[in-house]
This record gives C-alpha cells, sequence and structure tokens, in this order.
C-alpha cells in the first residue's frame, strides 16, 4: 500500500509492518511469488511496503527501483533489499509523482497498493509513462465485491476504514480504472483471500496487463 507519508506514518505503518508476516504465512506469500514470476529486466515497484515482495523477484530481473513514501516501511525495505536475490534500490517517493523517467522501465508492479493512493487514476498514469512501449503492469490488489450486498456493505464502510487504515479503500474497481488508463489486461484470477484470522474473505485479483499501444 501506498499514500502521502502523513498518512501512513506512526502507529499505522507499525501495525502495517506487524500484519505482513501474518498475512504472508495466511497465504499471501504465495500470492506474491505469482504474482511476479516470468518477470524479467527494469521493475519500479509501486509501494514496496516493508519489501515483501523482494524475495519473490526471478533471477532474469536485472534491477528493481522500490518506491515508498513512508520512512518507517522505507527502512524496513531497505534492510529486506539487502537480502534480495536480484539488486533493489529503495527510494521515496509517491504513486502520484513517482521518480521515473518516461519509458524507463520494463514493468511495474503494485501490490496491495491501488486500493489505498489517493488518485488511481493519477497513479496508473504515471506508470504507464514509466513504462516503455508494451511494457507489463502486474498487479495484486483487494477490491469491492461483485455481490451486491457485500458490495453495498464495502462502499458503506469505506469512509471510516480509510480513516482508520490509511486510506484504504475496501470497494475500489480496480481492474477498471487500469483498462481505463491506458492498459490491456492479458490476465486476471479473482479469489476470496482473508489476510488474517477472525475476518472475512474478500474479493483479490492477481494479474498482469500490457501497455495499450
Amino acid at each position: 500500500m501506498t499514500r502521502p507519508p502523513a498518512q501512513r506514518s506512526g502507529r499505522f505503518a507499525r501495525a502495517f509492518a506487524a500484519a505482513v508476516p501474518r498475512m504472508d504465512a495466511r497465504g499471501a506469500a504465495a500470492h506474491r511469488a505469482r504474482l511476479l514470476a516470468g518477470l524479467t529486466g527494469t521493475v519500479l515497484e509501486v509501494g514496496a511496503g516493508t519489501g515483501a515482495c523482494f524475495g519473490h523477484y526471478p533471477p532474469q530481473v536485472t534491477a528493481v527501483r522500490a518506491v515508498e513514501p513512508d520512512p518507517f516501511l522505507r527502512e524496513l525495505a531497505t534492510r529486506a533489499a539487502a537480502a534480495a536475490p536480484v539488486p533493489v534500490t529503495v527510494v521515496a517517493g509517491t504513486a502520484e509523482e513517482l521518480p521515473a523517467a518516461a519509458g524507463e522501465f520494463d514493468a511495474a508492479v503494485c501490490s496491495l497498493v491501488l486500493c489505498s493512493v489517493p488518485d488511481p487514476d493519477t497513479a496508473l498514469a504515471g506508470i504507464r509513462r514509466a513504462l516503455r512501449p508494451g511494457g507489463q503492469l502486474r498487479f495484486y490488489e483487494h477490491v469491492r465485491s461483485t455481490h451486491r450486498f457485500v458490495g453495498l456493505i464495502e462502499d458503506a464502510a469505506t469512509p471510516l476504514w480509510a480513516a482508520l487504515a490509511g486510506g484504504c479503500h475496501p470497494n475500489r474497481d480496480t481492474a477498471a480504472a487500469i483498462t481505463r488508463n491506458g492498459f490491456t489486461i492479458d490476465a486476471v484470477d479473482r479469489f476470496g483471500f482473508a489476510p488474517a484470522a477472525l475476518t472475512p474473505r474478500t474479493a483479490h485479483l492477481i494479474g498482469r496487463a500490457h501497455v495499450t499501444p
């Protein structure tokens, strides 16, 4: 997840970091491995968090620039980068103002990020700009339920949840946002996942898309 530092600093960043190992043990680590399988070349990771993805990059990846706005999480990601199997550089930045030149990267990765950026359209437009023609976007996100009643509950809960959870919006249609911002989705798997004990399974996506010519 990524958002302005003021929204994800302090207690929330620490709570998020503490939750990551439990999420990974419940299946998120396997999801991250699926997300990154087959990547090659240079990669821009948006919203690196604690660096939980770093250990899953395949050896065909030549370099990763990992962007993280929160200082606490960025420090954790920097430590994780030192043990990564591929070269990873962790930098400050936000999804809306990415430190990347136009056409600089072969691929971009968003892992539980687009739920919480203030403006998904601006973030995706910036990611598209950073990718070479035909460049690939890999995404792993939780999204609004397709069940009408559950979706309405998520809509109603979003204002309070976003205030408590660092800007996270559980009711976003991320696949639609990706397609309206210059990407063609090549594959997507939709599934339910409960990231913590005693929490309901919510809709998640793992997929890949490419820059639309």
